[in-house]
């Protein structure tokens, strides 16, 4: 059995999948490993580009399952006792995962362990939070959106908030390692989500088993992002808001009368 199991999902990102997977073999981790792409019926020869590699397996979906489904394809095919879920538009330092598995063996009250995300400048990603909720969404959008905008003030509190390890409410599916024995104790994702906020659900099911999310700045891995949602930006939005919908028609359902009705509003609205 391997001590993880890597699992990429892509799509229409060809590109940024050759450069993950060169950042993983070029500096490969010293633990035993395997590597999974899932290749979600891309159209770019994103597969074709993952077999140049002989020790990565790859599936390919008939069509686009969404990033939730085609995760969970990805686990039910691996043996690893570890998983490492891992967006294609991600660059992977040396020593990272055998550092993320260190610290994953050091706590072991925790189920899943997320590193600090950074763009291609090393400014870093806000990839973790509180429980998304109306007002803690809104927070969250506030310091995305004013980091985005370099707003000194904001960037800065971003900066101080990644560079302290705690236990969030969920960290990004961009990288997450998770212990199997968790995933499988929750059902692994739920596949309502095509696209975003299925880590966060993820998270919930297990902090509701009582087990702990915890976040290292310890280790630092490279984050692109939104390569795939480029190649298709009407139907990533399409997929963000039926994702949103389902995550709170589950977890609030008392807003999600209203969030439709927004939802309905800013597309009548265009």
């Amino acid at each position: 059995m391997p001590d993880v199991s890597i699992i990429i999902v892509s799509f229409n990102a060809r590109p940024d999948l050759e450069r993950c997977l060169e950042s993983l073999h070029v500096s490969p981790p010293a633990a035993a490993h395997e590597i999974i792409v899932v290749d979600n019926a891309s159209n770019d020869r994103s597969a074709d580009a993952a077999r140049r590699w002989a020790d990565v397996r790859v599936i390919e979906t008939d069509a686009n399952l969404g990033f939730a489904r085609a995760t969970n394809a990805g686990i039910r095919s691996s043996t690893g006792a570890n998983l490492l879920l891992l967006n294609g538009d991600t660059i992977v330092p040396r020593g990272a995962i055998d550092a993320l598995l260190d610290e994953l063996a050091r706590h072991p009250d925790a189920a899943v362990i997320g590193p600090r995300l950074v763009d291609a400048e090393g400014r870093a990603e806000l990839s973790f939070g509180r429980m998304i909720g109306p007002l803690n969404e809104l927070r969250q959008r506030r310091l995305v959106r004013g980091h985005a905008r370099r707003e000194p003030g904001v960037s800065a509190l971003v900066d101080k908030m990644t560079r302290r390890a705690h236990s969030p409410d969920w960290v990004s599916g961009a990288c997450l390692l998770v212990r199997r024995a968790d995933a499988e104790a929750v059902g692994l994702l739920d596949e309502r989500y095509r696209l975003y906020t299925e880590d966060v659900d993820f998270c919930a099911a297990v902090r509701a088993r009582g087990r702990r999310i915890y976040f290292t700045p310890a280790v630092e891995i490279v984050h692109l992002r939104g390569r795939s949602a480029a190649a298709a930006p009407a139907a990533t939005r399409q997929a963000y808001q039926e994702s949103r919908l389902a995550f709170y028609e589950k977890h609030h359902p008392l807003w999600a009368p209203l969030l439709r009705l927004y939802l309905r509003w800013r597309r009548a609205d265009k």
